[in-house]
């Protein structure tokens, strides 16, 4: 991410340490991640320490210092969503990305977390895609969902 674009989202909040979290949900949101360099010039023109800004980048589940893929995945493991059958869906969702949670595919197209909880409990089980809640998941409807992100298979 380049310093001008960082600079820009600072100067939008004023250069106002008060607006940490917002500046770094704000370069999250552009970048899918939160580059080393972007804690560094946060902390310069904040005047924040960069230790104290990671401990807040990584206080919250919400931001990433690793890249992430083009599509996030976060499977709801919390109670309501667990006894309907989450570990099923999570199964076909890991088998489907070739991933584990925590973990973002080698072609940055997949990221994969569970979640505690996503809130909507009567729908479990849940997973989220892309900021989109799919309720009463099935492993075979996580797959196809998967799948139908990668786009159209080319033909021979």
């Amino acid at each position: 991410m380049d310093i001008g674009r960082i600079d820009a989202i600072i100067d939008r909040h004023r250069s106002e340490a008060s607006s940490l979290i917002q500046i770094l949900l704000d370069i999250q949101a552009e970048n899918r991640w939160i580059p080393g360099e972007a804690i560094s010039r946060i902390g310069e023109r904040l005047e924040v320490p960069a230790a104290r800004i990671r401990h807040v980048a990584t206080f919250y589940k919400a931001f990433s210092l690793v890249p992430r893929g083009r599509h996030e995945i976060h499977v709801c493991m919390g109670t309501a969503c667990h006894v309907r059958g989450a570990s099923r869906v999570l199964d076909a969702s890991q088998d489907a990305t070739g991933i584990r949670p925590g973990e973002t595919d080698p072609g940055m197209k997949f990221s994969l977390e569970t979640v505690n909880c996503l809130g909507c409990c009567a729908l479990g089980p849940v997973v989220e895609i892309d900021g989109k809640i799919h309720g009463r998941m099935t492993a075979a409807r996580a797959a196809e969902t998967v799948k139908g992100l990668e786009g159209p298979r080319k033909t021979e």
